[in-house]
């Protein structure tokens, strides 16, 4: 049975290369194909993707005015007319789409990313999904405080992303405070038993000075891991996935694979559809 082609997008943002790509080294099901921003967009034009069953963005890509010029955005925030037509192809034709950690966190104002992404995270204070929010504040990752352990428990143990884990999973990674009024727009799949207030977090790094100073986020929402359907593309976002902390453990490689094997799948593509 032929391999589930993988192509995975990154740049922008920090991270182990050799344990990221461990995970798929030996894998009798999935082959990878990694291609960094800004050439993963000539790679992500129709002609070119068609060859891929699922694309996994682990790129960080869109940040306005800090200085990240990989993404073809001249540090404008606005990505290059040529990505957005290839963006919308690739939602028309249902390809399978996973998001790890900052690949959530890309493009905060292009519209069309958090249609893709379904998440409140939020770089700053604004709207989102109708509401007024304060900024997304974080635990570990590249902060200054250690990946924060915790336990993920599936929301739905019968749906295919979450299959083997019916225990669930502790592991120890970066993880985000974001507002909980996403969760009515997405697919439950994974929940955390992190306590999520603002004194478990860091504020948010991008925010004004004033904000980070006065930062007070409200009690957050759990949900770790959801799916979503972005016109005809099945998705599947996950908070976690940063470190190797993460690579290495056992749960999570189950649920990355699940993930990628599930938005490939026609199933997956029927229900995308049909939302």
């Amino acid at each position: 049975m032929p391999k589930t082609q993988v192509l995975i997008v990154s740049k922008g943002h920090a991270y182990n290369h050799d344990a990221f790509l461990s995970m798929f080294a030996e894998d009798e099901d999935i082959e990878t194909t990694l291609v960094e921003q800004p050439a993963a967009q000539v790679l992500l034009r129709p002609e070119n993707v068609a060859q891929y069953d699922a694309v996994l963005f682990y790129d960080m890509s869109g940040i306005p005015n800090i200085g990240l010029l990989h993404d073809g955005a001249n540090d404008t925030g606005v990505p290059p007319a040529d990505y957005v037509k290839s963006m919308e192809a690739l939602l028309e034709a249902g390809k399978g789409i996973v998001l790890l950690n900052h690949g959530t966190v890309s493009w905060p104002d292009w519209p069309l990313w958090r249609e893709i992404h379904g998440s409140s995270f939020m770089l700053s204070a604004g709207e989102v999904f109708g509401d007024s929010v304060q900024g997304s504040g974080y635990r570990g990752g590249h902060g200054p405080h250690p990946n924060p352990t915790f336990t993920l428990t599936p929301v739905d143990s019968n749906h295919p992303v979450t299959a083997g884990l019916e225990k669930g999973f502790t592991v120890a990674d970066e993880i985000y405070i974001k507002s909980p009024n996403f969760e009515a727009g997405v697919t439950p799949l994974m929940r955390s038993d992190y306590e999520y207030v603002a004194g478990n977090f860091t504020p948010p790094p991008l925010a004004p000075p004033e904000e980070q100073e006065n930062w007070d986020h409200p009690t957050g929402s759990n949900l770790v891991v959801w799916a979503n359907a972005a016109r005809n593309s099945p998705v599947v976002a996950s908070d976690i996935g940063d470190s190797p902390e993460a690579y290495e453990n056992e749960g999570f490689r189950k649920l990355l694979k699940n993930a990628l094997l599930w938005v490939a799948s026609s199933d997956a593509k029927k229900w995308a559809a049909a939302q």
